[in-house]
C-alpha cells in the first residue's frame, strides 16, 4: 500500500497532537501583538473543548498503533 498501512492512523495522530498543542498554546501564550480585527484573547471553553478533542484523537491512534 502506498506509504504504508497505518498511514490513516498516523495521520489522526499527527492531526490530534497538533489540535490539542495549538489550542493548549492559544489559551496559556497569548499574541504579544493583537492585530486589529482580532480577539485578544483566545475563547477559552471552545479552546479547551477542541484541545480535549484534540486528545482524545491522538490517545485512540496512539492505543491503535500499540495494539
Amino acid at each position: 500500500m502506498f506509504l504504508g498501512e497505518d498511514i490513516l492512523i498516523w495521520l489522526v495522530l499527527a492531526f490530534g497532537g497538533a489540535m490539542f498543542a495549538g489550542n493548549v498554546l492559544a489559551v496559556v501564550k497569548p499574541p504579544k501583538k493583537v492585530a486589529e480585527g482580532s480577539l485578544a484573547q483566545a475563547p477559552r471553553s471552545r479552546s479547551f473543548a477542541m484541545a480535549a478533542i484534540g486528545l482524545i484523537a491522538a490517545l485512540w491512534a496512539l492505543l491503535s498503533l500499540v495494539s
